[in-house]
């Protein structure tokens, strides 16, 4: 006849239950730190969306303290309560413990929850630093060894190490790193006080959108890629400025009516003739494919698709408002771009000549006669 064998009911010690409200009273104590606190200490809060990045990482310090905590304290309970025992043969085997789908089903689950939250979380902020409304000013900063430029609207020339923005104004910056050597030389871009990284790629365009909500400085403009023996000396300064204040630095570097205003296209200035389709075609697929389609207008990556730029009854103007003409194209990859559907940076941010803007036209003109 068989028999059925009764499972062993394994004790967890005298000890587990006190130990896991400890944990828990730890963790509290713990949590109500990180949010009480001002953590980070020392970083004010400057510009938009700092606020929202704190917030991200106090859930993180929080939810990752108790973590530490849960696993840290029964390690330590269980090595104390499980150890082997003067008394125990030299072949004793430890408590055994399988096929537990109670502790295996909780988990899976709390982790799951607590990476979706951390997903919907990240995802709201990051869907906030995409989208700006109002007047906004774009501006340009690039990485050199050893030195931060920065390029402004209506501003001739370029500043060096130091960068001013107006308070309560949307500022777009684009971020790249110029191409002096061989191999080219990556950088970075932070200021801690805003929370917002970037790396500068030579190349390559990164976007940082944020809203300076507090008048001050100097702050530090750090790199943070290591770009050679000197990076340690790498700084610039980062200035909020009243608007009164910063239209009167303005003016002191040369420039004239404000920096801030969406940016059209000015007539481009370029020469379209001898324009070659084809340098241009490979030139788009790989300074353009990543944000534009050769489909219609509405086949949008980043920007539009350009397919039908010239000929698309749909779409008789340009992004800016401007006729659909080679010449107004040629403007926007001249001069730029800011406006409801993004920012298209300038020539220079995108490292292309006036010969290049030729040969890209003249492309895109072959895509509307098809």
């Amino acid at each position: 006849m068989a028999h059925q064998v009764a499972k062993t009911k394994v004790s967890l010690g005298r000890g587990f239950w006190l130990v896991t409200a400890l944990i828990a009273v730890v963790s509290a104590i713990m949590s109500y730190f990180v949010y009480a606190s001002g953590w980070p200490i020392g970083l004010p809060q400057i510009a938009e969306p700092a606020p929202e990045i704190d917030s991200l990482f106090k859930f993180l310090g929080a939810v990752g303290g108790t973590i530490f905590n849960i696993v840290t304290g029964y390690i330590i309970y269980f090595a104390i309560v499980f150890r082997r025992k003067k008394t125990d043969p030299p072949d004793a085997i430890g408590v055994q413990i399988h096929d537990n789908p109670v502790l295996e089903f909780w988990w899976t689950v709390i982790p799951t929850i607590l990476v979706v939250i951390l997903a919907i979380f990240s995802t709201v902020i990051w869907s906030s630093l995409q989208n700006t409304a109002g007047d906004v000013l774009t501006m340009e900063a690039i990485g050199h060894q050893y030195y931060f430029s920065f390029r402004y609207p209506k501003l001739a020339k370029e500043v060096t190490n130091e960068m001013h923005v107006p308070v309560n104004t949307p500022i777009t910056l684009h971020v790249t790193a110029a191409e002096p050597g061989s191999p080219p030389v990556n950088h970075g871009f932070w200021v801690p006080e805003v929370r917002l990284k970037a790396d500068m790629v030579p190349g390559l365009i990164n976007t940082l959108r944020f809203t300076p909500t507090q008048i001050g400085g100097p702050y530090r403009i750090i790199c943070t890629e290591f770009c050679g023996a000197f990076h340690g000396t790498m700084r610039a300064t980062f200035y909020i400025d009243s608007q009164k204040d910063f239209d009167a630095w303005f003016a002191k570097q040369g420039g004239a009516g404000g920096a801030t205003a969406a940016a059209g296209s000015a007539p481009s200035g370029v020469s379209l003739a001898g324009g070659d389709a084809a340098a241009g075609q490979a030139l788009f697929s790989s300074k353009c494919s990543a944000c534009h389609s050769v489909g219609a207008f509405s086949q949008k990556l980043v920007g539009p698709g350009l397919g039908k730029i010239f000929a698309d009854p749909d779409h008789a103007k340009l992004v800016n408002g401007t006729a659909a003409t080679p010449d107004d194209a040629a403007g926007i990859l001249k001069n730029g771009y800011t406006g409801d559907l993004g920012q298209m940076p300038d020539s220079t941010t995108n490292q292309i000549t006036d010969k290049d803007i030729a040969n890209l036209v003249a492309y895109l003109v072959s895509l509307s006669k098809k």
